[in-house]
């Protein structure tokens, strides 16, 4: 179990907290990652595109020249796709591009991403926000703070409507709730900033070792 220093609201530190094995401290399964990010990709697609195929456009209920003596192809209907106005040949009409991924395999993405974060030391953990209001300028200096550039990924309580509102308008932040955490956020970020309830799986070193004692008696 490896630990990381643990931050208060004004970017000091405030002493240390682990970070469980399962979690941040597994070989990444660059496989499962594949697999589950591509099927998350998949699922934000529309599948709405509709166009028509030949019997969906206007026409075509009689032939349009007789079969022999014009010199022409034989032709059936006027609606064919190489026809002006005719319909399209395999045409797109809507579809669910989703892909069913067994929860195990979601769960393994999660923390190998998590581990790929943790094993570049790119997570940071603060005790507490500490937004009273909501803040943008506040949010900007708890990053300059923490020394945090680039895209971060800022994990939230379920309604911590304050602290949505402060990061919320920052084009390089992005809010989720612990609950919403998932491998391509977490991939996709420079950095992951957690407050001490959100991080999975946290525990002060001083609590894990009494829940250690306690297990033994």
């Amino acid at each position: 179990m490896s630990s990381i220093t643990l931050y208060d609201s004004s970017g000091k530190n405030s002493g240390s907290i682990n970070l469980l094995d399962d979690l941040f401290g597994i070989e990444p399964n660059m496989a499962v990652l594949h697999q589950v990010v591509t099927a998350q990709l998949a699922a934000r697609r529309s599948g709405t595109q509709s166009t028509k195929t030949r019997r969906d456009v206007t026409g075509g209920g009689a032939k349009p020249y007789r079969q022999k003596g014009t010199g022409n192809a034989r032709q059936g209907s006027i609606t064919a796709p190489h026809f002006r106005g005719g319909g399209v040949a395999f045409a797109p009409k809507p579809r669910s591009y989703e892909q069913k991924t067994p929860k195990k395999m979601k769960k393994l993405a999660l923390r190998s991403a998590l581990s790929d974060r943790a094993s570049e030391d790119k997570i940071v953990v603060v005790e507490d926000f500490g937004f009273e209001t909501p803040s943008t300028k506040g949010a900007i200096a708890l990053l300059k703070s923490l020394e945090i550039e680039g895209r971060v990924l800022v994990v939230i309580t379920d309604g911590d409507e304050i602290t949505w509102k402060s990061f919320r308008n920052l084009q390089h932040a992005h809010v989720v709730t612990a609950s919403e955490l998932n491998p391509y956020d977490v991939l996709v970020a420079d950095f992951l900033l957690f407050c001490k309830e959100t991080l999975p799986g946290a525990e002060s070193p001083a609590t894990g070792e009494a829940d250690k004692t306690e297990a033994e008696a």
